[in-house]
């Protein structure tokens, strides 16, 4: 029986990495039965902690300036706006309004059919976007009290409308997933389809055209996402912590988390293989260069910095140009084009290593954490098992 060890990357903790192995587990054995798998969690016992409560922190001051506006070609730049802030697009909307007006006498005002299929969309619960993770119900009953909406609706066609407002609960739910300690980033397609089934739900007349909703997520990309740094700067720094501080600590003091790795592995019959993300495959590269562990026939490494460590020569283990050792396995490695996280080894170890891109159709930094969501990957793994 093929032994397959998991490991985590950078920021995660529990519960996180239950959920994250789980699902990890569930893609590969669908594709594979009798496999067993072994998760390694070295993030509870050798992550990175802030010793004294945060101490070295900033105060939120300051201001910053928000990057150059994306390429408008480019779809994830609408989503890495709306991810920063949902509302973004329902307050563009909502400034091209005009003044308030008197109704006519039996008209509905403009934004009461979509607060009404809000509601509805709420008491579902989070079922209808299952497939990006909770909070839809919350979301739906947020926005339908949102004072945003009626401007924005009497702004709009009411076609555009619906669009705009699933794009807006999409951007929500997906912006929670982030803020978890092991966000599982659903790909694009996903993202994608969702949004469309919502639409549906909330009276888009078809399969939606962003028609010029668009322009307004990339007229706000930079802005947006700037004040929302400024305004959350210390949470935001005690919420990166952990994964900036396992990287640290790893390089300063990796060992232990090595050692543990050995230890399991000396459990384990052959033949085994390793699948890693992020952190992750740096810990398991190093520790298969520094030792033979001939039980070890596969490294498959996601999102991984080990190939720039490498050629930055910044790897604990192994020193440009010095080529791997002749005991290190068969290495395949997975990275995102928009990741801007992984990196590829194929001109660094020429006949080592196998670099394949996988496009979750996910902007960066939701690219890096969107590989155990991406049927392609369990594709791949599943193909170079032993």
């Amino acid at each position: 029986m093929t032994a397959v060890v998991f490991i985590h990357g950078t920021g995660v903790r529990e519960p996180g990495f239950s959920a994250l192995a789980g699902r990890f587990s569930a893609g590969v054995t669908a594709l594979r039965g009798g496999l067993r798998i072994v998760p390694y969690y070295w993030g509870g016992e050798h992550g990175a902690t802030l010793a004294a409560g945060g101490a070295s922190l900033p105060p939120s001051t300051g201001t910053s300036r928000g990057p150059a506006a994306p390429d408008a070609d480019d779809d994830t730049a609408v989503w890495a706006a709306l991810y920063a802030d949902p509302y973004a697009e329902l307050a563009l909307a909502a400034a091209g309004s005009a003044p308030a007006a008197e109704l006519p006498p039996g008209s509905l005002p403009p934004d009461q059919r979509i607060r009404a299929r809000l509601a509805a969309l709420a008491a579902e619960g989070d079922a209808p976007a299952a497939d990006l993770g909770p909070r839809l119900a919350r979301a739906a009953t947020d926005l339908a009290a949102h004072p945003l909406l009626g401007a924005a609706a009497a702004a709009l066609d009411p076609d555009d409308l619906p669009d705009l407002v699933a794009r807006s609960l999409t951007a929500q739910v997906v912006a929670g997933v982030l803020d978890s300690d092991a966000p599982l980033v659903p790909v694009g397609a996903t993202r994608d389809a969702v949004t469309d089934r919502l639409a549906r739900a909330l009276g888009a007349p078809a399969p939606g055209t962003a028609r010029g909703v668009r322009s307004l997520a990339l007229r706000v990309a930079g802005s947006a996402a700037s004040r929302a740094v400024v305004r959350r700067r210390r949470a935001l720094t005690e919420a990166a912590h952990p994964a900036a501080g396992d990287v640290l600590r790893y390089l300063s003091r990796g060992e232990a988390v090595r050692a543990g790795l050995r230890t399991l592995l000396a459990g384990l019959e052959p033949p085994v293989a390793i699948v890693a993300h992020s952190l992750g495959g740096i810990i398991a590269l190093d520790t298969l260069i520094l030792a033979p562990l001939p039980q070890v026939r596969l490294l498959v490494t996601a999102g991984s910095q080990g190939p720039f460590l490498y050629e930055s020569g910044s790897l604990p283990s192994l020193e440009h140009p010095a080529p791997l050792p002749a005991h290190f396995p068969d290495w395949l490695n997975l990275y995102d084009p928009r990741d801007l996280l992984g990196y590829l080894g194929t001109d660094l170890f020429p006949g080592r290593v196998t670099d394949i891109a996988v496009d979750s159709r996910q902007p960066f930094p939701a690219a890096h954490s969107a590989y155990w969501t991406n049927p392609a990957v369990y594709r791949h793994i599943v193909d170079r098992l032993p």
